[in-house]
């Protein structure tokens, strides 16, 4: 996880009202692909979070067994990537990668 990701994640946390923090649990949810890359950015997110905070994690390469981890992806196109009280994070939103992009970095033309 980028620092900028990292701060993102903070500044939400940091955004919620004293009383909302005491209130009631926050659904932080992680979608991952269980790699070497996601598994850093997990234990991060894991160390930011405080009591109130439910992390639940989707394992995208595993999958579940009602396949919720993948119809529930808020969009995501690419992991790690942080859903907090079912809002896919800003840090967390990217344009997927495309065959357009690709083309013009020069793949597939002779």
């Amino acid at each position: 996880m980028s620092l900028y990701q990292s701060k993102g994640l903070t500044l939400f946390l940091a955004k919620q009202t004293k009383k909302e923090k005491t209130m009631k649990k926050r659904k932080v949810e992680i979608f991952t692909a269980g790699c070497p890359i996601c598994e850093p950015a997990l234990q991060r997110i894991k160390e930011l979070a405080c009591e109130q905070c439910e992390i639940i994690v989707h394992d995208l390469h595993e999958g579940c067994e009602t396949d919720e981890c993948r119809t529930k992806a808020y969009g995501v196109t690419r992991v790690p990537a942080v859903a907090v009280e079912g809002s896919l994070l800003d840090c967390c939103q990217g344009v997927a990668l495309s065959e357009d992009v690709l083309k013009e970095a020069g793949i597939g033309i002779s």
